[in-house]
């Protein structure tokens, strides 16, 4: 199966409207059709990979404090990204958003990026961001 990649010209159309892929372009527009107030990406939190300190700038953060990350693809290195700002800022409500939560994080393996999450988060009673969470009556569905 052949990979979709995004075109440079994609890229710069997104770019143009402020976001970096076609799903968080989907889910602001969502949020900006229902009135919800949003940030993209304006919020930076400094984080200590060890030896190294690094910035993390989530896509979303709403006005009730809930920190959206948008993930097509959930790269190792972002899931380790995520875990050490989560372990640095526990008091930090952080919600994912996955084009697809029942993707295997490798062709070899079981676990699903919902798995990882859901392992993360076993104090929540959910482990995605849901129409409660933004008060929407549906998510958009990515086309």
């Amino acid at each position: 199966m052949k990979k979709r990649q995004t075109s440079k010209a994609q890229s710069q159309v997104l770019l143009k409207h402020g976001v970096r892929s076609g799903l968080e372009d989907v889910i602001c527009q969502e949020l900006s059709q229902r009135g919800i107030p949003y940030k993209y990406e304006e919020l930076t939190l400094t984080y200590t990979q060890p030896e190294k300190q690094r910035k993390y700038t989530p896509d979303i953060v709403l006005e009730n404090g809930i920190v959206v990350e948008i993930k097509g693809r959930w790269v190792t290195a972002d899931r380790q990204k995520i875990a050490l700002v989560k372990k640095q800022y526990p008091e930090m409500d952080l919600r994912m958003v996955f084009s697809n939560s029942k993707a295997k994080i490798s062709k070899a393996s079981k676990t699903t990026y919902a798995d990882i999450y859901r392992d993360w988060e076993t104090d929540r009673k959910s482990t995605r961001l849901n129409s409660s969470h933004l008060k929407l009556s549906r998510m958009p569905s990515s086309a």
